[in-house]
């Protein structure tokens, strides 16, 4: 699985995950923060990567309209606040998490 991890992600997730051997790139690091979500989610596709996101509600609308006229995407990865805030204190735990996801997929 190929992991790409929207602007409010810190690089040092991709970078620390990268170390690990996984495909793994931050949005800032391709250019991308400024991508709007479904331009963003479109870049995704193309490069078969899937995207971490805490934009629950925008990406809902978008993968809901994209099934409804047989467009694909490479999978969405959902974060909370209230479970794990992005922050600096929660790079490790992030790291932890998507090393054990990517490597069981």
């Amino acid at each position: 699985m190929k992991l790409a991890l929207d602007q409010s992600y810190s690089t040092a997730i991709a970078i620390q995950l990268r170390e690990r051997g996984h495909d793994v790139i931050a949005a800032i690091e391709r250019d991308w923060q400024t991508e709007e979500d479904e331009p963003l989610l479109a870049l995704c596709e193309q490069e078969q990567r899937a995207l971490m996101t805490n934009n629950v509600g925008d990406f809902i609308a978008i993968i809901r309209r994209w099934d409804v006229e047989g467009r694909r995407h490479a999978g969405l990865i959902f974060t909370s606040d209230a479970g794990m805030p992005r922050g600096r204190s929660t790079i490790g735990p992030y790291v932890r998490v998507l090393d054990k996801l990517l490597r069981a997929n």
